[in-house]
């Protein structure tokens, strides 16, 4: 499955990890951030914390440590981390998922 090009024409994020490892597509509003990703490659998502993110995968494999709790999701399964709550994890290459984030400024957009 393939974003719509109106979807991949959205502006990207400024990460610290290159487009050969997770592209991204953003739209931003005053509450809130939503994300595109798309992974290439397998990668670890070290633990971290911010204000609250929800996710849902629509392809592919990820392997989350929210709060402590251990879960692994594939397609159509959601995810909700609360405010605070520490949370890593494991993204399998050809993964695809759209995170939404509390915060709007949770990561600039490029450009």
């Amino acid at each position: 499955m393939d974003y719509p090009s109106f979807i991949r024409a959205f502006p990207s994020l400024d990460v610290p990890f290159s487009d050969e490892i997770v592209k991204s597509f953003a739209i931003r509003s005053d509450a809130g951030l939503a994300v595109f990703f798309e992974f290439y490659q397998d990668f670890t998502l070290p633990m971290h914390s911010h204000k609250a993110q929800w996710g849902t995968v629509l392809q592919g494999e990820v392997k989350l440590t929210i709060g402590g709790e251990t879960k692994i999701y594939g397609p159509g399964d959601s995810y909700s981390i609360p405010d605070g709550v520490e949370h890593g994890g494991d993204i399998k290459a050809g993964t695809k998922v759209i995170d939404v984030f509390e915060e709007p400024d949770r990561y600039p957009l490029q450009g």
